[in-house]
């Protein structure tokens, strides 16, 4: 029956192809049904199924020094360590003598037994679990006469080495980041919290991909109902690819519909195993260097790791400038359209008359102008992030002085509205999370429109139309304005400003509900008490 079925889909193939179509393999089309005892039926089947593909090597060997058995390896070049393959697999078996009379269950345990140098053997005995091992980089093995395979975890290939973050480059910390092999990402964790209650959890999403996504936690920290509400969203995701964590936070994120994001990702592993013991939860995606962490708050997005590393007064500093820098970002072209448009008074008269001045020969009214330059400069930042690294930097500075200098002398705008973009886009570049500086990118221009209908007056409903957004927004259940609003005083103290890391007694209790306590006791700094030959010399 299975080698019948084998025939049809040659035949299906044969007749696509003939009809000038694609032929694609899709891993829907991988039936759930039982292995051939037959070694030559499984061998033409998966030749069908792959396309006879260039890549996947199948191995024939005898299997055994008396009985000379008939048996093949099966893997896929690239996504094997191919001496282990001939090491610790195919060298044993052909050293063996296999007992052909043992029963099913006794001929799995014997081959687990020669391949005891290989770790993650196990036992196939369906079509879609064995594709499945084959292309997650195991080597498979078939024997002649035994309906079932075995495949052992070989997997190798080329991955990037461990580098710097690109994204999230800290003056002090740890210089080492994510990369695309999902083991050795889960493995930077484990470094950095050695503890049995670090538990991961591993599924397979995508119809057509099977990409392995796996989700991160410390037992005894994190809500329980955090962690089965990520899970049950993961496990709702019906789709055929999922190519990078993107996918994933899209699919399991609180609110569409808004340009705030409600789950944070990085590439830095301590950023990872301080929000794990945090009490959150973190979901890796094989392929990507991008882990999620959820739930997310607000104020999440204006810490940089570097405030954990430095004195807590130094860090409270920097916080309200970054606070400061994300306000500026999101209403300083609206500021200059309302007070040149409408509020002309509350500028200085002196100033008013400079920029009147400037504005003499400038054909354009104040929105239209900060629209033109707004819209130029993201043009320009656009193809400095596409252009390579090297011809992007100095496309960028190159345009925007170039451009700058040319709208001002041929007075399409005015000198002061370049001041006003270009201090507008360098606070953009300063705010530490990507995410969360493109959101006031887009409010920014939502702001200009209101000012310059209604002048300050429109900035302020504006203002006040995000905050009740951002108090309305939830990340899986959590407030994301929280410890803010609700006001939770005893988290209050790593918001805007951070304490001493003496005084870090709890954990987050909207997200943490279970352990609470991250130090006991008071740890503060004290000098040592003077010695009594001290106290002598004293007196």
């Amino acid at each position: 029956m299975l080698f019948q079925w084998g025939m049809r889909q040659q035949k299906k193939r044969m007749d696509v192809k003939q009809e000038g179509s694609d032929y694609s393999g899709e891993a829907s089309d991988v039936p759930q049904e039982p292995l051939s005892a037959e070694l030559a039926v499984n061998i033409d089947i998966i030749r069908q199924k792959t396309g006879e593909s260039s890549d996947v090597i199948i191995r024939r060997f005898a299997l055994g020094q008396k009985w000379q058995i008939k048996a093949a390896i099966i893997f896929v070049d690239g996504l094997v360590d191919e001496k282990n393959v001939y090491e610790f697999v195919l060298t044993p078996l052909l050293q063996a003598s296999f007992p052909l009379a043992l029963e099913e269950k006794e001929r799995f345990q014997w081959i687990e037994k020669k391949l005891a140098a290989v770790g993650g053997v196990k036992h196939i005995s369906d079509w879609g679990k064995l594709f499945f091992e084959l292309f997650s980089g195991a080597t498979v093995m078939l024997i002649d006469g035994t309906p079932f395979a075995v495949s052992a975890s070989t997997k190798g290939g080329e991955y990037r080495s461990i580098e710097e973050p690109q994204t999230q480059i800290a003056v002090r910390g740890p210089r080492e980041g994510f990369t695309e092999s999902l083991r050795a990402n889960t493995a930077m964790i484990r470094r950095r919290i050695r503890n049995p209650n670090l538990w991961l959890e591993t599924m397979q999403i995508g119809t057509v991909t099977q990409t392995d996504v796996a989700i991160m936690y410390i037992k005894g920290i994190v809500n329980d109902g955090i962690v089965k509400e990520v899970r049950e969203r993961l496990r709702r995701i019906d789709i055929d690819s999922v190519l990078e964590s993107g996918y994933i936070e899209q699919l399991i994120e609180d609110q569409t519909f808004t340009t705030f994001p409600t789950t944070y990702h990085t590439e830095r592993p301590d950023i990872v195993a301080a929000n794990l013991l945090e009490g959150r939860v973190a979901v890796f995606v094989e392929g990507t260097p991008f882990v999620l962490l959820a739930p997310a708050v607000f104020i999440q997005f204006f810490q940089a790791v570097e405030d954990y590393y430095a004195r807590f007064d130094i860090a409270t500093a920097l916080r309200f400038l970054r606070v400061l820098i994300f306000f500026i970002s999101l209403v300083a072209p609206a500021i200059y359209i309302a007070a040149t448009t409408f509020h002309q008074e509350m500028i200085p008269t002196q100033l008013v008359i400079a920029i009147a001045a400037q504005r003499e020969a400038v054909p354009f009214p104040g929105f239209v102008e900060a629209l033109v330059m707004e819209v130029t400069f993201e043009i320009l930042r656009e193809a400095g992030v596409r252009l390579p690294r090297a011809v992007g930097q100095a496309v960028s500075i190159v345009g925007a002085l170039v451009i700058g200098q040319a709208a001002v002398e041929a007075g399409f705008v005015s000198s002061a509205m370049v001041i006003v973009v270009s201090i507008t886009a360098i606070a953009s570049f300063a705010t530490p999370s990507f995410a969360i500086a493109i959101s006031a990118r887009l409010i920014r221009f939502g702001l200009m429109f209101l000012a310059a209908m209604f002048g300050f007056y429109g900035i302020m409903m504006g203002i006040l139309a995000m905050i009740l957004h951002l108090c309305s927004l939830r990340s899986f259940g959590v407030p994301y304005m929280s410890p803010l609003a609700p006001f939770i005083p005893s988290n209050a103290g790593d918001t805007l400003f951070r304490v001493p890391t003496w005084m870090f007694r709890e954990r987050p209790r909207l997200i943490n509900q279970k352990n609470i306590v991250r130090q006991s006791g008071d740890q503060k700094p004290e000098p040592p008490a003077p010695s009594r030959q001290e106290k002598g010399d004293g007196a």
